[in-house]
């Protein structure tokens, strides 16, 4: 919503997934679609992000989807032999990372040497290294890392939040029924 996100596209090779996801943001202003392969969910988009959880090898997004201007968020891989993009677009990206020696380990760059330069996130927050250098270009945030930033974002908001009635505390120790529903169990508990 920050960013003017309003349509989603949404593709798991588990239909009942990507339905599950529709469910959990219908109430959240979202033109929600749920696409029929990887192509059709990337075709014509401006931010791509991918999590998958299969621990191998994969090449879940191919370098003849991916077109000028497009962001990428690499989530899913997070252990060595783990991947999801092709490395054609590794190459064709400037690439952020949370904390590279990590990420060559357990990143999307694994397939890179070990010298190819990326940049890091950190920078490009702190105003000291640039983001996205035109309109045409093709940035990727390969997120590996200890989460230094997804912690320090949050102490920020919350710092922010505190004393406002925008948040709610919340028990943080789960026993789900359907532990792959963690969201769809904190929206259950609220209604």
């Amino acid at each position: 919503a920050l960013l003017g996100v309003d349509r989603l596209r949404l593709y798991d090779i588990d239909p009942a997934a990507s339905e599950k996801c529709r469910r959990n943001l219908a109430g959240f202003g979202f033109d929600i679609v749920i696409a029929g392969s990887v192509a059709q969910a990337v075709e014509g988009a401006e931010i791509v992000t991918t999590v998958t959880a299969d621990k191998q090898y994969a090449t879940i997004l191919t370098d003849n989807l991916v077109g000028a201007g497009i962001h990428i968020n690499a989530v899913g891989g997070d252990c060595p032999g783990k991947t999801e993009l092709h490395a054609d677009i590794l190459y064709r990206s400037d690439i952020f990372v949370e904390y590279p020696p990590q990420t060559r380990i357990e990143g999307e760059i694994q397939q890179l040497p070990a010298d190819y330069p990326v940049g890091e996130l950190w920078q490009v927050i702190a105003g000291t290294a640039p983001g996205r250098r035109d309109a045409r270009a093709i940035t990727l945030f390969d997120s590996v890392g200890f989460a230094t930033e997804d912690f320090s974002a949050l102490r920020y908001v919350r710092s922010k939040l505190a004393g406002t009635s925008f948040y709610e505390e919340l028990d943080l120790l789960a026993d789900p029924d359907e532990p792959r529903d963690l969201f769809g169990m904190l929206l259950r508990a609220a209604a």
